[in-house]
């Protein structure tokens, strides 16, 4: 593998970590959204949709050279979870049914913060890669001088 495949590899895993932090924060900041924009109903919890992909077209070069298949990975798409939303009986609430009944999205805030934890670490760890690669890089470089 080469340096520009490596980071490559690392970068996408970044892009799709930070797009799956924003989803998170969305459906944290909507856990007691009841109406949303176009007032079709509570909000939805999104979730992302990643795919593998070949870094470069370097990397398909490479693919045919090694036994082990060098991917990346990239979002295919932001899709709405199929949860139906939680009823919670507030009589008092502008959004209540006829029967006094709210709908809220199921968002589960402690589900929603492990999920916040793991793509953290999991940008972290990519982090560390990308550093690495770099500083591998610049030693190879030193042995050249």
């Amino acid at each position: 593998m080469d340096f520009m495949t490596a980071l490559d590899i690392g970068a996408s895993a970044l892009t799709a970590q930070r797009t799956y932090m924003n989803v998170i924060s969305m459906n944290l900041a909507n856990a007691k959204t009841t109406r949303t924009m176009d007032g079709q109903g509570p909000y939805q919890r999104k979730s992302v949709a990643l795919q593998s992909t070949q870094a470069t077209p370097f990397g398909k070069a490479m693919n045919a050279a090694l036994t082990q298949e060098l991917q990346g990975v990239r979002v295919t798409g932001i899709v709405a979870d199929q949860r139906p939303p939680k009823q919670v009986y507030e009589p008092g609430h502008p959004d209540a049914d006829q029967n006094g009944y709210v709908q809220y999205p199921d968002i589960n805030v402690v589900e929603e913060m492990a999920n916040m934890i793991q793509a953290t670490r999991g940008y972290e760890a990519n982090t560390t890669s990308v550093n690495t690669i770099k500083a591998m890089y610049n030693k190879a470089l030193e042995i050249g001088r």
